[in-house]
């Protein structure tokens, strides 16, 4: 299954990933309409220890500890996608706890959310991979 994959030693740091994912999940057909002036929901985000910058985003496990924890049964996997039914999230930050990547947070208005490859809002990548100006974040399958 393809996955995104970050080569932290040509992540600059500049952020562009996550723009362009809270964008792309946004729903909205103009950036500047979506992002201007709010504060941003990405499904991946930027780290770095002072040094070093990397992405952060879901790994999609095998065997995801965040559709163990769900108490309301809203995470599961779909042809190898760890997705997030936001009808049956109840906000309650269990699969926050336990995910070792730290890859899910709460969207705007409390659901959780993580990245989805966006599977549903794109054609061919996920659009942190299609933004990032350095080709730091790669959408390919590995052994």
């Amino acid at each position: 299954m393809k996955r995104v994959y970050v080569n932290e030693e040509w992540c600059l740091g500049c952020r562009l990933c996550e723009y362009n994912c809270a964008f792309a999940n946004s729903g909205l057909k103009d950036m500047v309409t979506a992002l201007k002036g709010k504060k941003i929901f990405p499904r991946i985000h930027v780290e770095t220890d002072g040094k070093i910058n990397y992405a952060v985003s879901c790994r999609h496990c095998e065997d995801p500890m965040c559709i163990k924890s769900c108490i309301a049964g809203a995470i599961s996997k779909k042809d190898g996608v760890v997705v997030v039914d936001r009808t049956r999230c109840v906000g309650c930050l269990t699969c926050v706890l336990v995910c070792p990547y730290g890859a899910l947070s709460p969207s705007e208005d409390g659901i959780m959310q993580k990245c989805e490859l966006c599977l549903k809002n794109t054609c061919g990548e996920p659009a942190c991979v299609k933004g990032c100006p350095n080709k730091a974040i790669v959408y390919e399958e590995r052994d």
